[in-house]
């Protein structure tokens, strides 16, 4: 080591010598961590072979695939502020369905109209709908040129296994099917590459559902959604078909309700007929008219009652197998609208509410639960028995009760509501 001088502590007065030392300490403790977590993540590569090879991966597969392979805790911080769940739905809605993005969509419906009309011949799944979800999961592909977002799939998945409790099993499951991906020969460890959270390819396809559901509709041989627009639009019209999707019909409408409407009803639940819905004071907006009556459907209001409210069919939850948030399967539809040429939504958000933050719906929900309402948890995450806890309350407060965990809602239970 070179010799560098240093000061002296005996030259500077006893406190700041005391913080001189605090602050060496903790930079030397702090290099120290990140050696041994790096360290303990080559350790726990090592450690996974044997359940590798059980699963009938070959050493120079796995050797290969690790080669270079380093911890990246940024990914464990990105698991934990999905967009989806961290933002006001305004506000995700308005990236996803940008008029940029619109536009591209657009662009790409004329420019790959051949293929989107085989896929529609062969599987049934609407083209704007596989347009949104192309534009969603990679915008149109320009992700790849984003070194930024795009990581090795490999050291993703495994840094999830290591460093995130949570994530852990799903991290090592789809590391597995990652290694077996590679071992396929349909794509070399070097692009293999997609999101923090392993998702893949222009569609970004989990490994899992790779293994199952991706297709090779260009004939060459190999699977490849990261360089085939191709293979990667087939394997998500194979998945929505094999999930359930209805050919010739929509997601959802959005709706109109009357000022003294049963909004107990909106739950995403209960499932009555569009002529049942209609019959309570449900009524498509613009004053068009639902193309079938007979059509299934759930109510949900993602902002509460004094933002849009939707009936949504089947597809809406074949939407959310790619990803289960209701905001991303609103902005899947939505964005097939707006490329099919169809306006903005009719409703306003609130924009003037604010998104809760972790503390408080964990102190809502502990609120709720002081005062008899089952919320299935304190963990900051509002499903459907946090907002059936939401309803419950408000009803008996003598509000609206729409579930919709807003700012009024917390500040009223806070003053003994």
């Amino acid at each position: 080591m070179p010799d560098v001088k240093r000061p002296s502590l005996s030259i500077l007065p006893a406190h700041l010598g005391a913080i001189f030392v605090s602050i060496a300490l903790v930079l030397l403790w702090s290099g120290l961590a990140k050696a041994q977590t790096e360290q303990g993540f080559q350790s726990w590569i090592r450690s996974f072979w044997p359940t590798a090879q059980s699963a009938g991966i070959t050493s120079q597969t796995y050797n290969s695939a690790f080669a270079g392979a380093r911890l990246d805790l940024s990914i464990v911080t990105k698991a934990s502020n999905q967009p989806e769940f961290v933002k006001p739905i305004w506000t995700y809605l308005d990236s996803a369905v940008s008029d940029y993005r619109i536009k591209n969509g657009v662009e790409m419906k004329r420019r790959h109209a051949s293929l989107l009309a085989k896929l529609e011949q062969t599987y049934g799944v609407d083209r704007h709908i596989l347009l949104a979800i192309w534009g969603m999961e990679s915008a149109y592909g320009a992700i790849f040129n984003n070194k930024k977002l795009i990581k090795p799939t490999i050291q993703s998945l495994a840094t999830l296994a290591y460093a995130d409790p949570q994530r852990g099993k799903y991290g090592r499951t789809q590391l597995i099917a990652a290694l077996k991906i590679l071992q396929n020969g349909d794509v070399p460890a070097s692009s293999m590459v997609g999101s923090w959270a392993g998702a893949m390819g222009h569609t970004q396809f989990i490994p899992t559902t790779y293994l199952l559901k991706a297709v090779d509709h260009d004939g060459d041989g190999r699977r490849d959604i990261w360089n085939s627009v191709a293979d990667a639009l087939a394997s998500s019209a194979n998945l929505l078909k094999t999930a359930g999707w209805e050919t010739g019909k929509t997601w959802g409408y959005e709706v109109s309700l009357p000022e003294n409407f049963t909004f107990e009803l909106a739950d995403g639940r209960t499932t009555k007929s569009l002529e049942q819905w209609q019959a309570l004071g449900a009524k498509r907006v613009r004053g068009l008219a639902f193309p079938r009556l007979d059509d299934q459907a759930q109510l949900i209001m993602p902002a509460g009652y004094r933002g849009p409210a939707f009936l949504i069919l089947k597809n809406f939850s074949v939407i959310k197998r790619y990803n289960n948030a209701t905001s991303y399967a609103l902005a899947i539809g939505h964005l097939a609208d707006r490329i099919m040429g169809g306006g903005a939504f009719y409703h306003e958000w609130p924009r003037s509410d604010r998104m809760l933050t972790l503390s408080e719906r964990k102190e809502l929900q502990t609120l709720l639960n002081k005062r008899g309402y089952d919320t299935g948890g304190i963990d900051g995450r509002l499903g459907s028995k946090s907002r059936a806890a939401i309803r419950s309350w408000q009803k008996r407060s003598g509000m609206i009760p729409d579930g919709f965990a807003s700012g009024m809602v917390l500040e009223a239970l806070r003053k003994g509501g």
